[in-house]
């Protein structure tokens, strides 16, 4: 399992702005090893606090969002040379853990945005009403643009299992993958979406789920998990587990439907054999809960 999640309800708040809470959900899918992603669920939300309470305008979303990846991938590159013990199992690869990286899909939640920060092949995807409307785009070396820019970089895609940069990584972006740079880099895209009383809920997943699980299909599950239409999902408890219940935003009803939803989905993906880590965070948008 080379997955991370990071939830930190209220976790920033401008000195300006002191009503004004910030709510961080993360998506972190690791590969080479993991301790790229438990790297990005560990330090990411802090720096992107940085970030925030040094911009005086929440019109400044995608520079503070761009800065933070920047600063994580600069710190993974660093510690991956210097901190990791004999037994991480990537050192199998090279010596200095180049060839590891992670995705990083990551939402900030405030009272009236949704602003979204992607780097690789995880997703965010907004319900409203009903349907579903990404709030990302992944970062796939087949993507017309992506290609491009890989091409003027100087980098191939070869199709090796799907395509994949240098036929080794099957995106084209992603924090981490030093020895994949230029072609592979950690820019974000990032989107800012206006909420509205028709938003149901947020649904945040690595590609585990969204290889087999359309964004209609994930919308359509959580929405009935939040309005108490679906079986209840039996889990061992876990500190994962307590984490998502804590940031549902409604009370103990509305975590447990959170929670709920969020583990259907994941069963659901196993259920249609995904063949890759499954991790999945569902918040809850309703303004009447």
């Amino acid at each position: 399992m080379e997955d991370a999640v990071a939830i930190h309800p209220s976790f920033c708040r401008r000195e300006h702005e002191t009503a004004t809470e910030f709510h961080y959900f993360g998506v972190y899918d690791g590969h080479g090893c993991s301790h790229v992603a438990m790297k990005c669920k560990d330090r990411l939300h802090e720096l992107v606090k940085e970030e925030l309470e040094k911009t005086e305008a929440t019109t400044e979303w995608k520079i503070a969002m761009e800065r933070s990846f920047n600063r994580m991938d600069k710190e993974v590159i660093a510690w991956n040379k210097t901190a990791l013990g004999p037994n991480c199992r990537c050192e199998l690869q090279t010596p200095e853990c180049d060839a590891v990286g992670s995705t990083a899909v990551v939402a900030i939640v405030t009272p009236d945005k949704i602003i979204v920060a992607n780097c690789g092949d995880s997703r965010a995807v907004l319900c409203r009403t009903g349907k579903a409307i990404p709030l990302s785009n992944d970062h796939k070396p087949d993507r017309p643009d992506e290609l491009s820019r890989i091409q003027a970089a100087g980098g191939r895609v070869i199709y090796w299992d799907g395509p994949r940069v240098l036929g080794v990584l099957a995106m084209s972006r992603a924090i981490g993958d030093n020895y994949l740079k230029p072609y592979v880099n950690c820019e974000p895209e990032v989107t800012v979406t206006d909420r509205t009383p028709e938003d149901d809920c947020l649904i945040l997943a690595s590609d585990g789920l969204w290889d087999v699980v359309s964004n209609e299909t994930a919308c359509g599950v959580a929405r009935m998990c939040l309005r108490g239409k679906a079986p209840p999902c039996a889990a061992e408890s876990n500190q994962s587990s307590e984490e998502e219940r804590e940031a549902g935003g409604g009370g103990e009803m509305v975590g447990k439907a959170c929670w709920d939803a969020s583990m259907l989905l994941t069963k659901l993906a196993l259920a249609r054999r995904s063949t890759d880590n499954v991790s999945v965070v569902v918040v809850d948008l309703r303004r009447d809960t």
